[in-house]
């Protein structure tokens, strides 16, 4: 089966916000971890930075992460026709 030109743009924007989205979660995850020592030394909410992104921040964003893909999915399921029902 040969995908059409609608197909690959559709792919192509799935596979460049999946990217920017991983980039995000390994910048949280990994690199966050890190440097933890260096930002604790910033205070958030009375709490050492790094101790905070590890303990709260870092699952905020995980959650943040989810919702934008499944928004942004769901908006590009429509654009391009393929979307299953109405999920709201």
């Amino acid at each position: 089966m040969e995908l059409s030109q609608r197909h690959h743009e559709y792919w192509r924007k799935n596979l460049v916000i999946t990217a920017i989205l991983l980039s995000i979660w390994f910048l949280v995850t990994f690199v966050e971890g890190w440097y933890a020592r260096e930002l604790n030394s910033i205070s958030f909410l009375g709490f050492p930075l790094g101790f905070y992104m590890s303990a709260q921040g870092s699952l905020v964003i995980y959650v943040v992460i989810i919702g934008v893909y499944a928004k942004y999915m769901a908006k590009l399921d429509k654009e391009y026709d393929v979307a299953e029902g109405d999920l709201g």
